[in-house]
């Protein structure tokens, strides 16, 4: 006698369906990682003091200029000079710190485990950098040109507007190459501490002993704004280059922004996180 096994129909019908796709999940888009970069700037009592020290700073160097500049130098190019030193220090180590927080504070692995590809990270740091940089130092500029303002009225003299719009985006620029000089500093040491020093040593420490080179050595003195980035890309801020000066901006900054920026983030690719 056999014995016969019955399966329900509804049994056979879910045994008879395919296997079941695992759900395929959209990839988070550029504009969340944009956000995200952006309050990773403000959400720690460290970084709200860096980025509210930009306009801190740019504030006090008005006053500065206010109260001991003479009356004949009470210019909008005196309070934009002004105002432009702190921001040449504090633009770049807010690029420095948006790379190397993801090694130093121990949150990469979190990061590019939401976000397998790196260079969408970067992507978007490199964005919110320049763009917090851009507009820094127009929030900068305007805080001078209220103080040129008040200045000019308390000494009783007419405004000086001598720095006209291409001057201004020149002094922009300049802002912006300097930061991204510090984020490819982050890229390539990827240590707060070894990224600002070095910066510290390429703006103030190494212009210094070229120029010392140059006194020594005619030859290199011609050289120098070819291959010295710091010393070409300065010019942005005292005015309009012109082509040869465009050209020395771009054979440095080869050298010194785009070779190193590139070997930064192959590295940084390959890197293991922890």
């Amino acid at each position: 006698m056999s014995t016969l096994t019955h399966t329900p129909a509804a049994n056979r019908s879910r045994l008879a369906e395919p296997a079941r796709q695992p759900r395929a999940h959209s990839p988070i888009p550029p504009t969340r990682l944009l956000w995200v970069e952006l309050t990773k700037m403000f959400n720690t009592r460290s970084g709200f003091w860096l980025m509210a020290s930009i306009g801190i700073f740019a504030a006090l160097a008005t006053t500065a200029v206010i109260v001991f500049a003479p009356d004949a130098e009470q210019t909008f190019a005196t309070f934009s000079a002004a105002v432009g030193m702190p921001m040449a220090i504090i633009l770049p180590m807010v690029a420095i710190l948006s790379v190397t927080s993801e090694w130093t504070q121990r949150s990469g692995l979190t990061t590019f485990t939401l976000v397998p590809r790196r260079g969408r990270v970067l992507a978007a740091k490199v964005t919110v950098a320049v763009a917090v940089g851009v507009v820094s130092m127009v929030l900068a500029l305007g805080i001078g040109a209220i103080g040129h303002l008040v200045g000019t009225a308390i000494s009783g003299l007419d405004p000086t507007w001598d720095v006209d719009a291409a001057n201004f985006a020149t002094i922009v620029l300049g802002s912006v190459l300097g930061m991204l000089m510090g984020f490819t500093l982050g890229v390539v040491l990827r240590s707060s501490a070894g990224a600002i020093v070095g910066y510290f040593v390429f703006a103030f420490v190494l212009p210094n002993v070229l120029f010392i080179l140059g006194t020594l050595k005619p030859w290199f003195a011609d050289a120098q704004p070819w291959i010295d980035f710091y010393y070409s890309y300065t010019v942005l801020f005292e005015g309009v280059p012109t082509g040869e000066q465009w050209a020395q901006i771009a054979t440095s900054g080869l050298l010194w922004l785009v070779l190193p920026l590139l070997v930064g983030l192959r590295l940084l690719m390959r890197a293991e996180v922890k």
